[in-house]
């Protein structure tokens, strides 16, 4: 690398007072590439798997689309044992489904709390991107390598630069689907996006989301060699919608579905729908994913072919627990999760 990757410019003031940041180096995104590339295999894959997808979501392959994977990855070992079991699932029923890993290595909040692998690897505290950028590629390189494709929250657009050649679906949290920001960014990734409905339940922000991001934009950003530019993007015109619920409302059932199809169509968007059995649909109960992923399935079978996707949070234990010295072997210390077994029994039943 060309730069010391924790030299701390302390900014100042003209009084010489210490300004409120603290700056630390980090390798531009094609320092970090060429120090963990990726092979021409791989990224044929990877532009495969995106096919893939958009083919589902447009109609033209029959299969279902699920994404499924921890909430967020704290263990990488854990992860890894975790995406060993899910290929093998996932190569088992791949004439019905095509099964993608969830790979999130950023975690909004609310307020504070811990931000994700990226931003704080030992969950100190004290935050430690250069190490966090180093661990999430080579995590990212780990799971792609064992063939599976790999989804994201695009949280920061930045990270998106060093790890999105990796992924196959990238999601907008409800947060941030109203973010400007995060439509310009759309607008110029090379991967299928579903974008969540607001945080109350509503999809307006969703659909205007999916009305910028085809469009072309210009915006300001940092080129691959860490330079300010200009960004000028094409649109995506692979965007879809997901339901996820809020505020004590979901919107998994029929008539949610059938309304919000109704809205997209109106709207001139692709009516492909996938459904977050996760969240405010089940309450942050992980256990109701269950009965709600066998629902969505039943509309499915009935007819309703708007329906694209399901979305699982799920890991090699269930439930969650507190962050802390004794930590569960894959257990989720954010949102709570099904178990290994939960999750291969619900595949394998729809």
């Amino acid at each position: 690398m060309n730069m010391p990757l924790n030299t701390e410019l302390t900014q100042q003031d003209s009084q010489g007072t210490p300004a409120h940041r603290v700056e630390t180096r980090l390798p531009t995104p094609a320092e970090l590439r060429r120090q963990m590339p990726t092979t021409d295999a791989l990224a044929a894959q990877v532009a495969q798997h995106r096919q893939a997808i958009r083919a589902i979501l447009r109609g033209d392959d029959p299969r279902l689309l699920i994404v499924m994977g921890p909430c967020s990855i704290h263990d990488e070992v854990a992860a890894l044992e975790y995406a060993e079991k899910l290929k093998v699932l996932a190569d088992t029923v791949s004439d019905r489904f095509l099964v993608v890993m969830r790979a999130y290595l950023e975690k909004p909040r609310t307020t504070v709390g811990w931000k994700g692998l990226l931003y704080d690897p030992e969950r100190s505290g004290e935050g430690n991107l250069g190490e966090g950028l180093l661990r999430s590629r080579r995590l990212l390189l780990n799971l792609a390598g064992m063939g599976l494709p790999l989804a994201t929250e695009a949280l920061s657009p930045f990270a998106m630069d060093y790890l999105g050649d990796l992924i196959s679906w990238t999601a907008i949290g409800a947060r941030t689907t109203e973010s400007q920001v995060h439509r310009e960014m759309v607008s110029g990734l090379p991967m299928p996006t579903g974008f969540k409905n607001g945080t109350d339940g509503g999809i307006a922000v969703a659909t205007n989301a999916m009305k910028s991001a085809a469009h072309p934009h210009h915006h300001m950003g940092v080129s691959a060699t860490g330079a300010p530019v200009m960004i000028t993007t094409r649109g995506n015109p692979d965007t879809h919608l997901v339901l996820r619920g809020g505020r004590g409302i979901t919107n998994y059932d029929a008539g949610s579905i059938e309304q919000a199809v109704a809205s997209l169509r109106n709207a001139s968007l692709s009516t492909a729908v996938m459904v977050d059995c996760s969240h405010d649909n089940a309450c942050k109960q992980a256990e109701r994913q269950l009965d709600i992923a066998r629902d969505v399935m039943a509309q499915r079978l009935a007819g309703n072919h708007h329906i694209r996707g399901l979305m699982l949070e799920s890991f090699l234990e269930p439930g969650r627990q507190d962050d802390g010295e004794e930590l569960r072997y894959g257990c989720s210390i954010t949102d709570p999760c099904l178990g290994w077994a939960q999750t291969e029994a619900l595949i394998r039943s729809l």
